[in-house]
């Protein structure tokens, strides 16, 4: 049954300087708690798309899921954003299980999505966010957890190395990696191994299970070194994964109305749910 929302925009999570770092939360009317969902936008770590979840984070609510959806620091010439983003994003987790009770929240039921850039981010806080070097004590609630239960990352990067030699070879004038990293992979290998969820790919207790989505004919984000290799070191991590290739999707498609018969969103929203309900 579809749940009336409500929509709170422009909530604050964290000021970096004179920055505003905020997101719209969108919650089931209803007493809860409810599972959450951080929905994180893309845009190669310097485009602030914040119209990605339009559509889909109303629809979500509408299911039974509190999403929010923060910005985060983006890269600018000179000023690369890493490892500042993967911080924001984890304070961005703990805001919303301090804020729990007024957002009702279950704070123990916390996915993060995210699609580019954000599918990268949320697979960094899924795997790597309790690492020394992305807890920062920022934020309102820093002695919170910042783990995720589940992670959804679209058409996200995974191996930056290879998104590096992608771009070199394909997209020439378009490299997205080094303003991130502030480097290139020829100075600094080291960085690109230790901002890659690959690389933090491990057994061990606790990691959150992953659904991990992308579209077959993706020329921005190549699945065959990205996708494919990221979900089968999970499976020999023996981290729960599942997958969702569309056959025919390019990049960038989930701002999409769901309501479209040709939508790849709406392709998507269904199969989420039955994750998220599976193993959030």
């Amino acid at each position: 049954m579809a749940h009336d929302i409500e929509i709170r925009e422009n909530v604050e999570y964290i000021r970096r300087g004179e920055t505003s770092l905020w997101g719209n939360v969108y919650m089931p009317r209803g007493a809860g708690p409810f599972p959450a969902v951080v929905a994180i936008h893309g845009g190669g770590w310097r485009l602030a798309t914040t119209d990605t979840y339009q559509y889909f984070a109303p629809w979500l609510a509408s299911q039974g899921y509190v999403v929010f959806t923060p910005t985060y620091t983006m890269a600018k010439k000179g000023e690369p954003s890493y490892p500042a983003a993967v911080q924001d994003i984890r304070v961005a987790i703990q805001f919303l299980r301090g804020r729990a009770a007024e957002f009702r929240v279950d704070p123990a039921r916390v996915a993060a999505m995210g699609e580019s850039a954000g599918g990268y981010l949320a697979a960094m806080v899924g795997l790597a966010g309790e690492e020394p070097q992305f807890q920062a004590r920022l934020g309102a609630f820093p002695d919170l957890p910042a783990t995720v239960k589940a992670a959804i990352p679209i058409y996200g990067m995974f191996d930056l190395p290879a998104q590096w030699r992608w771009d070199q070879l394909y997209r020439a004038g378009e490299h997205i990696t080094e303003p991130y990293l502030g480097k290139s992979l020829l100075v600094d290998r080291k960085l690109y191994l230790e901002a890659s969820p690959l690389t933090h790919v491990v057994t061990k207790p606790g990691q959150p299970a992953f659904f991990v989505v992308w579209g077959a004919t993706d020329d921005v984000v190549d699945p065959a070194t990205q996708a494919l290799p990221f979900f089968e070191a999970l499976k020999m991590a023996k981290i729960y994964a599942r997958t969702c290739r569309l056959p025919d999707a390019p990049h960038y498609w989930m701002a999409e109305p769901l309501d479209d018969q040709d939508s790849y969103a709406g392709f998507l929203s269904t199969r989420l749910v039955r994750f998220l309900q599976s193993k959030l």
